[in-house]
C-alpha cells in the first residue's frame, strides 16, 4: 500500500506558551503579595508571645499612632487618619457583613493605654468577639 501525500492534521496543544505565562504570573503575584499587607507605619512594642493560628479571612486592621491618631486598612483611603466613630462605625459593617472577620489592633508602644483600651472596648461593643493585639516577636 502507498501512503497518500496528505498529512493529518496534529490534533495536539503547545502547552509551553501557558507556562511562560503561568511562572511570569507567578513572579509578579510573589513580589506583589507583600505589599498588600502595607499599612501604616506604627511602632509595635515586642512581647514573646506565640503567632495565632492563621484564619481563612482576612483580619481588619486599626491602627494607633502615637499622637493617638486612628487608620483602618480598608477602602482606597487608608493613609487617611479617621475619627474613633467612623472606624468602630466602619468595623460594625464589616462585621455585620462578615461576622468571623478577626480585628488586630496595631498600636504604636508610645501611644496611652487609656486610648488603646477605649477602641478595643468600642470594638468590642461594635460587635467584635474578641480584639487582638499585635506585637513583634
Amino acid at each position: 500500500m502507498a501512503k497518500s501525500g496528505k498529512r493529518k492534521p496534529m490534533a495536539e496543544i503547545n502547552v509551553v506558551p501557558y507556562i511562560d505565562v503561568m511562572l511570569v504570573l507567578l513572579i509578579i503575584f510573589m513580589v506583589t503579595a507583600p505589599l498588600l499587607m502595607q499599612g501604616v507605619k506604627v511602632e509595635l512594642p515586642q512581647a514573646p508571645s506565640k503567632p495565632l493560628d492563621k484564619k481563612e479571612d482576612e483580619p481588619l486592621i486599626v491602627s494607633i499612632k502615637k499622637d493617638g491618631a486612628l487608620f483602618l486598612n480598608t477602602g482606597e483611603q487608608q493613609e487617611e487618619a479617621k475619627t474613633q466613630a467612623v472606624v468602630v462605625d466602619t468595623v460594625a459593617k464589616v462585621l455585620r457583613n462578615k461576622p468571623q472577620t478577626p480585628i488586630l489592633v496595631w498600636g504604636d508602644k508610645q501611644v496611652e493605654y487609656g486610648k488603646v483600651v477605649a477602641l478595643m472596648t468600642e470594638l468590642q461593643n461594635a460587635g467584635a468577639d474578641s480584639v487582638g493585639l499585635v506585637t513583634e516577636p
